[in-house]
């Protein structure tokens, strides 16, 4: 079944000497864009994640948030006086290029993530990196779930908008036979009471009738909605690429029911095929969000 580009996941790890916090969250985009917020400490981890990542999910615009906690014992208070100084170097570059009051002090520079580090120097980096990505893959478990929850709603939902689509071309197919015997009826009709007691030439009325025929048949047109209809629920059930394929299908079922539109001259015909381009617009706007 399809996944959605919606998803969360969220994971704890806790260690005797770290905790670390991984969430994961995505909304849907035409590629896949990793936006990956690690701690500076961790920033060695980051191909890794971005490798794991990457293996399970196809597209969508995904956030990943990493906290990082020493939790054991007293360690040491690091001071990084270059990342200090470069916080307020850019401080005040951004004070005189908005001409901005007030004063940078202590207290400002000392909440800059990074000034202050805590046992930096004695990190085992190997044991941080296990730790990091087997919680990373633990919050992906949920979030991959969450997008196939979600995505067994949508499908679920777009079944239902198919099933009445083809209910309504059935209805072109049982309607559109019948436009053309009243057109004829019509006509004939109306030729007679212009004529009244002259002799009709029904062969020359045939002959009109079988060009309005096949100026408003919609033959191909049905039978492409119906082809196309059938392939939009194989795609729904597979697996590969759902959301791309989908919104070419839509767009050529548009297509198709525009045709039809374009050609109708029977009322019934043409409500048919707006209802027809109102599902397939709610199905377009469903499928932005399929992986």
């Amino acid at each position: 079944m399809a996944n959605s580009m919606t998803g969360f996941g969220r994971y704890i790890r806790v260690d005797d000497d770290f905790r670390i916090t991984v969430e994961i969250k995505s909304v849907n985009h035409r590629y896949l864009d990793l936006n990956i917020k690690l701690p500076r400490l961790l920033s060695f981890c980051e191909v890794d994640i971005r490798k794991l990542l990457s293996s399970r999910i196809n597209r969508g615009k995904v956030d990943v948030f990493v906290t990082f906690e020493r939790t054991g014992g007293d360690e040491d208070i690091i001071y990084h006086p270059g990342v200090a100084k470069k916080y307020y170097e850019c401080l005040k570059d951004m004070q005189r290029e908005f001409s901005l009051d007030g004063s940078i002090n202590i207290g400002l520079l000392a909440r800059m993530p990074d000034v202050f580090t805590e046992g930096d120097a004695v990190l085992d980096e190997d044991h941080i990196k296990e730790n990091l990505l087997s919680a990373t893959s633990e919050a992906l478990d949920e979030f991959v779930k969450s997008r196939q929850d979600e995505g067994d709603r949508l499908v679920s939902d777009l079944l239902d908008k198919l099933d009445r689509m083809e209910q309504l071309v059935k209805k072109l197919k049982e309607r559109s036979p019948l436009v053309i015997e009243e057109y004829k009826s019509r006509i004939l009709e109306k030729t007679r009471e212009l004529i009244e007691d002259q002799k009709l030439d029904e062969s020359r009325v045939l002959g009109e009738v079988v060009i309005y025929a096949d100026k408003i048949c919609i033959d191909e047109e049905m039978v492409r909605l119906s082809s196309h209809l059938s392939e939009c629920r194989a795609t729904l059930t597979g697996s590969q690429d759902v959301g791309r394929k989908m919104d070419f299908l839509a767009q050529e079922l548009n297509r198709e029911s525009n045709t039809i539109l374009s050609k109708s001259t029977n009322v019934e015909i043409a409500d048919i095929g707006i209802e027809l381009k109102t599902l397939i617009e709610k199905i377009r706007e469903q499928i932005q969000n399929l992986e």
